[in-house]
């Protein structure tokens, strides 16, 4: 074989070479926001220490609510959505790393021939019989990076993949959140029916004890009806928390990925409202931005979008593959690799856009648009995540101070029913004072069980604000269908479906 001589197509293919490592396009550069010094209005009088977001559900003191926890993190079909597509955004990641290297195919042929009967000049008949043919082969190609829409491509999909990666971070801030919050409507349900029932008990025993009277002709029969009127007001209560527990129960149960009553029977237990360890420290607001996965989603997504107009905009210039491919044909397999015809191409080939209707710079005007849109969303994220921290530390401390004043009222109603009922037994006093203070005394305490519950809700909601999530380890790379039977085979068709019979 005479010796190889590159010319010209060597040169383009070196510069090529030397020129692939630019690239088109912004570089993406984190976004600097100005964020408040503090929080509030004022000023704290001292440095105001990070926050507890590590397990914070823990310090509402309730063993129920952590193994709830536990188990939605596990079960939740939230979650595993989220994993999926952590799967698909690493798959996604993959492809693009694969266009930045060579694909190289290979190819084989065995061809039965038969070239029929040649006649010479001299007037002889050849006859050639049939033979067979083999062939086999090699082709490569690479696309030249010459001005960096692959490694763009990789890039944004890199940023892909950190945010779906946060995305199964708020996804699992969102569920820890949501089973505190039902966690805690069920165990209020549970206390303001059993403060309905205690209550009814009571009136019903005023009830009796006016009937008593009545009979002994110390009572009127407006009392009698006024007594019983109250308790069965109050009994009509009971049904509406009934129902309020349950589809508390019911959520939690498929927040766990469980049916709605798996969780019937392990609620039914009486347990009190958690009680929150507070106060709780909130840091500053800039520590919002690497602790909220909402905020941080945003800006991955801001990245990926600046990436992709590099990668448009790379189409705008020429671009450059390389090919080559090598084949050996014989009439014998073994032939192939010594006794054969052996044929090679190698060269570059060059794409140049020169009229396109203005199509690729308005793709750029696309990406563009979109990348602000990122921005725009994710400084929206920033602001949301600010006035959400507000939000619950001003519910949070206004809610305590109802609290207080309303475990007062409570003391104070329960003093006046008591001597209000002494008063009416003497005498001293009408009926109609027992039922105004036995009236007062319920609804007081009802708030006071109300403000219990919202004290919780308020604690979970400055939690989540603050980005507390789940911070244990949550292994994304099992598929939820393992496949089974994938290599080559007969495909079977599905048998009609037919209904399952009832599971005793």
């Amino acid at each position: 074989m005479p010796p190889l001589r590159f010319g010209r197509p060597a040169v383009i293919v070196l510069g090529a070479l030397l020129l692939a490592g630019c690239a088109v396009g912004p570089d993406y550069k984190t976004p600097h926001l100005d964020m408040p010094a503090h929080w509030g209005s004022s000023k704290p009088k001292t440095a105001p220490r990070p926050p507890e977001l590590a397990q914070w559900w823990k310090r509402l003191r309730d063993p129920t609510l952590d193994g709830l926890i536990d188990e939605a993190v596990a079960g939740n079909l939230d979650v595993a959505t989220a994993k999926a597509k952590i799967r698909e955004a690493r798959a996604s990641y993959r492809q693009a790393v694969g266009t930045l290297l060579p694909s190289v195919d290979g190819s084989g042929s065995a061809t039965r021939n038969d070239n029929g009967s040649n006649v010479s000049s001299d007037g002889d008949v050849t006859i050639s019989g049939p033979f067979t043919q083999y062939q086999a082969g090699l082709d490569a190609s690479w696309e030249v990076d010459l001005f960096g829409a692959n490694r763009r491509a990789v890039e944004a999909a890199r940023y892909g993949l950190d945010a779906a990666e946060e995305d199964l971070r708020a996804t699992l801030l969102t569920l820890v959140g949501d089973v505190a919050n039902y966690y805690v409507q069920a165990r209020s349900a549970q206390a303001r029916a059993a403060l309905a029932r205690r209550t009814a008990a009571s009136q019903r025993e005023t009830a009796a004890l006016t009937r008593t009277q009545y009979n002994a002709g110390s009572a009127s029969g407006v009392d009698v009806a006024n007594a019983s009127g109250q308790a069965a007001s109050t009994e009509a209560n009971i049904p509406t928390y009934e129902a309020a527990y349950a589809e508390a129960v019911h959520r939690l149960s498929v927040l766990t990925g469980q049916p709605p009553a798996a969780l019937t029977a392990r609620m039914k237990a009486v347990r009190p409202i958690p009680t929150p360890r507070l106060p709780i420290p909130t840091g500053i607001p800039a520590d919002i931005l690497l602790a909220r996965p909402d905020v941080r989603v945003a800006e991955r997504q801001y990245a990926q979008s600046t990436a992709l107009i590099g990668e448009a905009e790379a189409a705008l210039y020429p671009s450059i593959s390389l090919t080559g491919s090598v084949s050996s044909t014989g009439t014998k397999i073994g032939d192939l690799a010594k006794s054969s015809s052996i044929s090679w191409s190698f060269g570059p080939s060059l794409t140049v856009p020169i009229f396109n209707g203005g199509q690729l710079r308005a793709a750029v005007d696309v990406t563009e648009a979109q990348r602000d849109q990122s921005f725009i969303a994710y400084r929206a994220s920033v602001l949301t995540a600010l006035e959400d921290v507000e939000n619950a530390t001003v519910a949070l401390g206004q809610e305590r101070i109802r609290q207080g004043t309303l475990s007062r009222s409570v003391q104070h109603y329960r003093e006046a029913t008591r001597l209000s009922r002494a008063l009416y037994q003497s005498g001293s006093s009408s009926f109609l004072d027992v039922l105004d203070s036995e009236r007062s005394l319920y609804s007081a305490e009802d708030s006071l069980i109300e403000s219990r519950a919202a004290i919780a809700t308020d604690y979970v909601a400055l939690n989540k604000a603050l980005g507390g999530g789940w911070d244990g380890t949550v292994d994304s790379s099992k598929p939820e269908v393992v496949d089974t039977n994938t290599g080559p085979h007969v495909a079977v068709a599905p048998s009609p479906r037919q209904p399952s019979a009832p599971t005793p």
